[in-house]
């Protein structure tokens, strides 16, 4: 059978699962005739645009560079294909790609959803690239990753929300360059048990969904998204394969307190998450969503310390901290299904023949 047929013949498996409730899947629906007639960045209005705060002399950013970058930048290019590291403008692209590790953009380069801090564009998308796939797996091969994060936009025009796509790209990067970790940082999928399904039957070493932020903020934050759909997401995945590494994400500057933040963090471990990342929010423009203050380096220290005593198995806690930052080293440290794979100690990628 098809993936792409998969999601329609997808069982309940045995056990118990988190259902979205009718509610929450009442809050968000895909409105086509809201769309922009032109995908744009744009988040907020003229009238409630605001510059970026000044940066703090702890927030360095350099701009990436060197043989390297310009590389797999041009690599990038020939495959046609996005990196969500020049999409969303990361702080630590040249970091990440020059170690081995790179993140890569899948189901186009448009978003059906309209987070106010992402630098993505929103708008109607095109039509899904059943070839992006093998494309991806292929870079990944060309660049010999030592770690590949494969993210995407929204797609919540369709039922499966584009999962047989993330489950092709962890199957032929496996089958390309065996030795090349894989984590999926994927949408919330509505909540949908089947979705997640297909994904976790991929058995990636990292299953990621970023919460962002706290519940109170989530409906000026990320608008069309729901808490509840992240617990789910989160849950369920655990549920489903307990080796699958669990990971989520936290933004700081938006407006939420340090109560609330831990208050999350108390969430994602009842929810079974095993890796945290948390970074300062960076407004992108004038027209995403103000930024309401820096953390100190004290303060990321304090959720750190917080995190581990909780029980997370790895905490990653720093102004520029995002998604994939230090993922390989999560994998090699923590991961069963890679141990399966490949045995104890393996670091060196094998390209196929």
């Amino acid at each position: 059978m098809s993936l792409r047929g998969a999601f329609f013949a997808t069982k309940q498996p045995p056990i118990e699962l988190e259902i979205a409730s009718q509610s929450a899947l009442a809050t968000t629906s895909y409105q086509e005739d809201l769309m922009p007639a032109t995908p744009t960045r744009d988040r907020v209005s003229a009238q409630t645009e605001s510059r970026p705060l000044r940066r703090p002399e702890w927030i360095k950013v350099r701009a990436p560079s060197g043989e390297t970058f310009e590389k797999l930048q041009v690599l990038m290019r020939s495959k046609e294909l996005h990196t969500v590291c020049e999409e969303a403008m990361c702080p630590n692209l040249g970091e990440c790609w020059g170690s081995g590790t790179a993140t890569f953009l899948m189901l186009g380069d448009v978003c059906t959803r309209t987070c106010a801090f992402c630098d993505i564009k929103h708008g109607k998308p095109g039509l899904m690239d059943w070839g992006e796939a093998e494309r991806v797996a292929q870079a990944v091969k060309s660049m010999e990753l030592k770690h590949a994060v494969i993210t995407s936009v929204n797609r919540d025009e369709r039922r499966d929300g584009g999962a047989p796509i993330f489950a092709m790209v962890i199957r032929r990067i496996r089958e390309v360059l065996p030795g090349c970790s894989i984590e999926v940082l994927i949408p919330d999928f509505k909540g949908s048990v089947e979705a997640l399904k297909i994904v976790m039957d991929a058995r990636p070493e990292i299953l990621n969904h970023n919460v962002e932020t706290v519940p109170r903020l989530f409906k000026t934050v990320q608008p069309q998204d729901n808490y509840e759909w992240a617990a789910a997401t989160l849950s369920n995945a655990k549920k489903l394969d307990p080796e699958v590494l669990t990971k989520s994400g936290i933004m700081l500057g938006l407006g939420e307190t340090m109560d609330e933040v831990k208050q999350v963090m108390r969430d994602q471990r009842s929810w079974g998450v095993d890796i945290l990342t948390i970074g300062q929010y960076l407004q992108p423009s004038k027209k995403h969503l103000a930024m309401e203050r820096y953390y100190t380096m004290e303060e990321f220290a304090e959720l750190k310390a917080f995190g581990m005593d909780i029980g997370f198995k790895w905490v990653e806690s720093n102004p520029l901290v995002r998604s994939s930052y230090h993922a390989a080293e999560q994998v090699r440290a923590l991961s069963v299904v890679h141990r399966k794979l490949y045995g104890e100690g393996q670091w060196t990628v094998i390209s196929e023949q």
